[in-house]
């Protein structure tokens, strides 16, 4: 399993960097990554520093199992990020002047963010909608709105998107999917990268715009995209040699227990013991199975899974 974490942020420094513009092939991410050279251009400090992120938002989730969604912990998220390619003043911080979205092939400026005046009051309106609403809203959808709104707001000078697609996972990791591990989500962002923008961006003047945003095509594409790297996945996992005893967390064994004790367990079954959001569910009955402790029986809603027999 270390193979995969590693190669998983391997793939979210890549994706996300890349989104943006970074010029670096995987093969040379993975080569950064793994000899940390001290002399390093602008491109390879995107790459370090977004990896470096990762794995302290990693360390801090092992502690913590959930970080709580806050200003000062996307201050920090954006401080490591842009770490020696912003002035100092401009890390860590809510920006204090205009900013503008210029469009590279159109070479004019295609949106208008909110003044700096008011993105302190934004962003925590922003992180109360989210608070108020992680128990109302299915995980997925509350997280895609966040990204979403966060890029619509535009809070700081440069690093935006590298920031939000952090917190987004920080987010989900909170709601119950993880996807620190395993996965990256940023990888099908940067496949479909030209969707990705159309979806998540916007134009015209942000004051003209607050109250008419369609947050529909959004949504679909960002759940699109965490299903589609689930399923990726969950094929590696297949075909992957584990050490069952060493990799069952606590989830997988409430899962077990349940079985134990009623006989058979469903995804709704499975849903009220644990914090699993219903992707990851899926991706948890796929790796018990793999591993060889569960079988599948019905279809559809009728789905239950019970011990397999050779146990």
């Amino acid at each position: 399993m270390v193979e995969f974490e590693r190669h998983a942020r391997e793939i979210s420094a890549f994706s996300s960097t890349s989104i943006e513009g970074n010029p670096l092939p995987l093969t040379a991410v993975k080569q950064i990554l793994k000899n940390l050279p001290q002399n390093i251009t602008d491109s390879q400090k995107e790459v370090v520093n977004y990896n470096d992120a990762l794995v302290m938002l990693n360390e801090q989730l092992e502690k913590q199992k959930a970080l709580s969604m806050n200003l000062p912990l996307i201050l920090r998220i954006h401080e490591i990020v842009v770490k020696g390619l912003l002035s100092k003043d401009k890390r860590g911080a809510l920006r204090n002047e205009p900013v503008f979205v210029n469009d590279p092939h159109l070479r004019k400026t295609i949106y208008w963010p909110p003044d700096h005046g008011d993105v302190p009051v934004l962003m925590n309106e922003l992180i109360n909608f989210v608070k108020q609403n992680v128990s109302r809203l299915d995980s997925i959808v509350l997280a895609g709105i966040f990204h979403k709104q966060f890029v619509v707001i535009h809070p700081f000078i440069d690093g935006n998107g590298r920031t939000v697609r952090l917190a987004t996972k920080v987010l989900l990791a909170g709601m119950g999917l993880n996807t620190f591990n395993l996965f990256s989500f940023e990888n099908y962002y940067n496949r479909n990268v030209t969707r990705y923008f159309q979806n998540v961006g916007v134009t015209g003047n942000y004051y003209n715009i607050a109250n008419k945003l369609d947050f529909t095509a959004w949504l679909e594409y960002f759940a699109e995209g965490i299903l589609d790297e689930l399923n990726r996945v969950s094929k590696e996992l297949d075909t992957a040699v584990i050490d069952p005893s060493s990799e069952l967390k606590e989830y997988h064994k409430a899962m077990l227990a349940h079985i134990e004790k009623k006989g058979f367990i469903t995804d709704r079954e499975y849903a009220r013991i644990t914090a699993r959001a219903r992707p990851t569910r899926a991706l948890d009955f796929n790796k018990m199975r793999t591993l060889g402790h569960i079988e599948r029986f019905g279809k559809g809603k009728a789905t239950y899974y019970k011990l397999k027999k050779n146990e």
